[in-house]
């Protein structure tokens, strides 16, 4: 039986259905709400609010968000204060209540759910809520638009589903209540993993700590509605940087010489950044996305800057690419008389999952109706910020693991036309609802 049916949760433990005012509906309806609102990183106001307010509806035993949810010092990438007040405005404006949203000011965005029922494990469930700078297809056949729930924020949408994450987050929380579970449950809504900016400091909030197993969730990733990955790996450790040339300027025509053109500084290094040895020890990558200035065709240009990112197949990779990066870059600037400062904008280490708990996830999912395939371990050929979560966990003796819920999405993540098979929320509530359940009762 579902611990999760269309009007009715149901206790999987008891074999007996309990009604819940919380249904199937509800959680479609607010995965929506959240598609309508994206948020970017540390100003995901709205959706921290909507959120929260879900949470003081259901019995849950404490609620924690503001500056109490991340250690302060870990925070990357934040914006600067008037991209911060532009969001905090729009959630005021979308009628979120001030006293609610006055604890996030300054971009101190996501929360963390606790439900305490007894002796028990210490489960926790991590989805984060960001969205992405992308404009949302208005397209007929775009089921988002033809429903009524595009995007409300020009040039921003949920392109990879954590619109659908945050709401797993609220249905698993359902689930559990409408339980016998015993122990305790921790959700952590986490802000900021599209800029790899918001793992870090929840990990490192303390709230992580007493943690014995850890679920992290996707949607999507390629794989079908019906089917999901109860351990995924390959997470590529990231490191992004941007780093700023300063020169000298002079007018290009009548005195080049006088000039020290940060411009070619910059088109020195990212030539070299691309010449980077490659390891015999495992996979490496680097990439240049963003680069810019000058200011007229008749100036040798004093300033220029390049954002970019180094990978790798472990950490270690990362780090061995990313100290040659600092090299190219200063290397770069000294040659053509510039000065160079670099700065890290956001980070995340490698990962693996552990198979006593992939296994539980399995066994799990393949009890689970609606799930119509299992696969234990896949690999993620990317980057994600769970892994500061997931290594914490494991790090102080726990088990964790990344878990994939297939969804048909029309388009491919990070595109304008991605979207949620609605489907596959019953799914991954039902299947991390169950885990949460088996872990309670169980020695892994």
């Amino acid at each position: 039986m579902s611990l999760l049916v269309t009007g009715v949760y149901a206790d999987r433990s008891r074999g007996t259905d309990m009604v819940s005012t919380h249904t199937v509906e509800g959680l479609i309806a607010l995965r929506r709400d959240l598609h309508q609102h994206p948020e970017p990183a540390w100003r995901e106001f709205y959706t921290t609010a909507r959120i929260v307010e879900a949470l003081r509806a259901r019995d849950v035993d404490e609620i924690h968000y503001g500056p109490a949810v991340l250690e302060e010092a870990a925070r990357m990438n934040v914006p600067d204060e008037e991209g911060i007040a532009e969001w905090y405005d729009r959630a005021l404006s979308a009628g979120v209540d001030p006293e609610l949203l006055e604890p996030m000011e300054g971009g101190y965005t996501g929360a963390i759910a606790v439900i305490e029922r007894g002796e028990g494990p210490t489960v926790g469930l991590r989805v984060d809520i960001d969205a992405l700078p992308i404009t949302e297809s208005d397209a007929e056949h775009h089921y988002p638009a033809a429903e009524g729930f595009r995007s409300k924020h020009d040039g921003y949408m949920h392109a990879c589903g954590h619109d659908a994450h945050a709401t797993f987050g609220v249905g698993v929380i359902d689930a559990v209540l409408a339980s016998d579970f015993a122990g305790t449950l921790k959700v952590f809504f986490q802000p900021g993993e599209e800029r790899i900016a918001g793992g870090k400091p929840m990990a490192e909030s303390g709230h992580l700590d007493d943690v014995e197993y850890l679920l992290a969730v996707h949607v999507g990733l390629d794989h079908p509605t019906g089917e999901v990955v109860a351990g995924i790996d390959g997470f590529l450790a990231v490191r992004q940087f941007l780093a700023e040339f300063t020169g000298e300027s002079s007018h290009a025509g009548a005195h080049p010489e006088q000039g020290a053109n940060a411009v070619q500084a910059l088109a020195t290094a990212v030539q070299n950044l691309y010449a980077i040895p490659r390891h015999t020890d495992g996979a490496t990558r680097v990439n240049a996305g963003i680069v810019g200035g000058g200011t007229a065709t008749n100036i040798v240009p004093d300033e220029s800057f390049v954002e970019g990112e180094v990978r790798g197949e472990t950490t270690a990779l990362a780090d061995y690419t990313y100290e040659r990066a600092e090299r190219v870059l200063a290397s770069a600037a000294e040659m053509h008389e510039c000065d160079v400062a670099v700065e890290t904008r956001g980070q995340a280490p490698s990962a693996e999952s552990d198979d006593e708990l992939v296994a539980v996830v399995a066994e799990v999912a393949r009890e689970s109706p609606g799930v119509t395939a299992v696969t234990e371990r896949d690999e993620l050929g990317g980057s994600e910020d769970a892994t500061y979560l997931m290594r914490h966990v494991q790090d102080s003796g726990g088990d964790a693991t990344y878990v994939g819920v297939g969804t048909d999405h029309p388009g491919g993540h990070h595109t304008s036309t991605f979207d949620v098979d609605e489907a596959s929320i019953e799914i991954a509530v039902d299947v991390l609802a169950g885990a949460v359940l088996a872990l309670s009762d169980r020695d892994v």
